[in-house]
């Protein structure tokens, strides 16, 4: 029995039910709303950058490098402590999934958005804008709030998606808190302004790095999913291949045009960021988008959302399936290492915002 107990706490279908978990929680439940660990790590990034920030792109890494290892550091001890227990350290690794989700939040923030532009609330709509983007509101209008909106869920769709999903499957709790670290700190000092240009720019490169496969990854099950939102498959790859590149960030442009394509609609342009302002290229060929189309690119990233989950569970699967069909090694069961030492597998070890970012 014990045998069993310790095979169990080492194959990777854990690794299915945390991922399941935490992609059923945050459906359900969307981010908490006191409490995130989130929140709890942006505290001790201000406090440590505090302490060490100056205009260094050496001091930036030293910030980035210890924030997102100890992030990962603090993940693999949780899954270390909780070997023992499978039960417990699949529920550990769904409730640290959940935390690093953030695709129910952001599909309710475009809804609200959408909602108030079309109720004719510019104002409220206004005032609703910087939960999705850190752009300046002041003087938008319908089209703008709605293009700002929908390149924001676009933008996000990978961050607070794709992105979990991919590195939960990938590399288990340690990759997931390094890339949900990486990503907050990139949405905390990865700008261009004056103070962070040069201090930010290692935490900018590093997310830019764990971003870029879940961003083309996301934006080719976009441009699958198409029709759910009413768009063309063809069209949606068109754009992608045409305009995904043209976007300054490395990222961001492949989901932003994959959604321009399905939706039909044109992106880009003027964005003001307090004092600054950035020319964005054109990406799309269609009309200025208005809140129907928010609607629909809402409904295109819950789907995108789905679809990355489904993938990710059906990896996982399939690496379980191979683990319990390997023959035992010398001196442990099936997934363990000769010397007694188990390896990290993707749901307890390898298991498996809210959305603002710069758009």
């Amino acid at each position: 029995m014990q045998k069993i107990h310790r095979a169990i706490a080492t194959t990777p279908a854990l690794g299915v039910m945390s991922l399941v978990a935490g992609w059923c929680a945050d459906r359900a439940l969307g981010d908490p709303a006191r409490g995130h660990p989130v929140a709890g790590f942006g505290w001790a990034a201000q406090r440590l950058e505090g302490a060490i920030w100056a205009p260094s792109r050496v001091r930036g890494a030293l910030y980035a490098g210890v924030l997102v290892a100890g992030a990962a550091a603090l993940a693999a001890a949780t899954d270390r402590v909780l070997r023992r227990w499978p039960r417990l350290r699949a529920t550990a690794g769904g409730l640290w999934l959940w935390a690093c989700l953030g695709g129910r939040s952001l599909e309710r923030a475009g809804s609200r958005l959408a909602g108030a532009v079309a109720a004719g609330d510019l104002d409220a709509a206004r005032a609703r804008l910087p939960t999705l983007a850190g752009r300046d509101p002041t003087g938008l209008d319908a089209s703008e709030l709605c293009r700002a909106g929908i390149e924001s869920v676009a933008e996000n769709t990978a961050d607070a998606v794709i992105g979990p999903l991919f590195w939960a499957a990938a590399g288990g709790l340690p990759a997931l808190a390094a890339y949900r670290a990486a990503n907050t700190l990139d949405a905390m000092v990865g700008h261009r302004s004056e103070r962070y240009a040069r201090f930010g720019w290692a935490a900018a490169r590093l997310d830019d790095l764990l971003g870029w496969a879940p961003a083309r990854i996301g934006a080719v099950i976009a441009v699958l999913l198409a029709p759910v939102a009413g768009g063309d498959r063809h069209r949606a790859w068109a754009t992608l291949r045409r305009d995904g590149a043209a976007h300054p960030s490395p990222n961001a442009g492949r989901l932003e045009a994959a959604f321009a394509g399905a939706l039909g609609v044109t992106l880009g342009g003027t964005n003001r960021y307090g004092d600054r302002v950035e020319q964005r290229p054109v990406i799309g060929d269609g009309p200025l988008p208005g809140s129907a189309d928010l609607d629909r690119a809402v409904r295109l990233s819950r789907a995108t959302g789905w679809g990355a989950a489904v993938a990710a569970a059906g990896v996982l699967a399939l690496r379980s399936g191979r683990s319990r069909r390997r023959p035992p090694g010398p001196h442990g069961p099936p997934g363990s290492s000769g010397t007694g030492g188990h390896r990290l597998h993707a749901a307890g070890a390898r298991p498996a915002p809210g959305p603002p970012v710069n758009g």
